[in-house]
């Protein structure tokens, strides 16, 4: 028996793996935007991995607020909510409550439900550079990259790629610092997260969801940062609209290749 599990896990895994090498879809993060940037693609027929450093997907969504396990969304994302069949409750005329551990939970099963493969422990070091656009992402052991040890990643070579890395914007600084190029946002770079206004947050985190290099798309709070906009707090509506309007461009951009 215990040969047999080992067996199965090794031989399902690297199956797994073997058939997300080349992907329509590489996203690097594994917040609300992400999940569910990755679950509309999928749900539109694309190859689609989702890359999380973390061994719980889920970004900060899982603790609410200070560990208060609720969270708000907005009138203008529960179209969204009700789609996926999350539970909620009203609270004002507008805004509704949400039990977060429910909320992603819910997001990541649909993800994969939709044919989202999800990789977990994974953390992305760089990208595939090649003839002035990204074309996929370079992995490794998140705990290889935390004990500093010297061990060579992987690559997964992909149409398109998604920093929904939250507040670090961490793929957009990589492709700036290391390749001397300028971003699609008012610096040039990364320009950094302004302090909180959650009205403004919410609005400008789904005006700055875009393309900001060739292959290289923003979401979520990284959407904010890249461009110098506002953080919001615990409200989540922005999120889950940037998630669905990301996997619209990255749709039109796969199709154009």
């Amino acid at each position: 028996m215990e040969t047999l599990v080992s067996r199965g896990i090794i031989e399902s895994y690297f199956a797994k793996l073997n058939s997300c090498l080349e992907l329509d879809a590489a996203i690097v993060g594994g917040g609300p935007s992400g999940i569910v940037a990755a679950y509309y693609l999928a749900k539109a027929g694309r190859k689609v991995a989702l890359l999380d450093r973390k061994l719980s997907p889920g970004g900060g969504m899982w603790g609410g607020a200070m560990m208060f396990n609720d969270i708000v969304v907005q009138e203008e994302a529960m179209p969204i909510v009700r789609e996926l069949g999350l539970s909620y409750r009203q609270y004002r005329e507008g805004t509704y409550i949400i039990d977060s551990v429910h909320a992603t939970a819910g997001l990541l099963f649909k993800a994969t439900q939709a044919g989202a493969t999800i990789f977990n422990c994974y953390s992305v070091e760089d990208v595939v550079y090649k003839q002035g656009r990204v074309g996929g992402v370079v992995v490794n052991w998140t705990p290889v990259l935390r004990e500093g040890l010297h061990v060579d990643p992987l690559t997964l070579i992909s149409k398109t790629v998604l920093d929904a890395t939250g507040h670090d914007c961490e793929i957009a600084r990589t492709v700036a610092r290391k390749n001397g190029v300028r971003l699609k946002t008012p610096t040039g770079g990364v320009a950094g997260e302004m302090s909180m206004d959650a009205a403004e947050g919410e609005r400008t985190t789904i005006d700055n969801t875009k393309e900001i290099y060739p292959g290289l798309f923003v979401s979520g709070m990284a959407a904010n940062g890249v461009s110098g906009s506002f953080r919001m707090g615990p409200i989540f509506g922005g999120m889950l609209m940037s998630g669905k309007k990301v996997a619209e461009l990255m749709l039109k951009a796969i199709e154009a290749q």
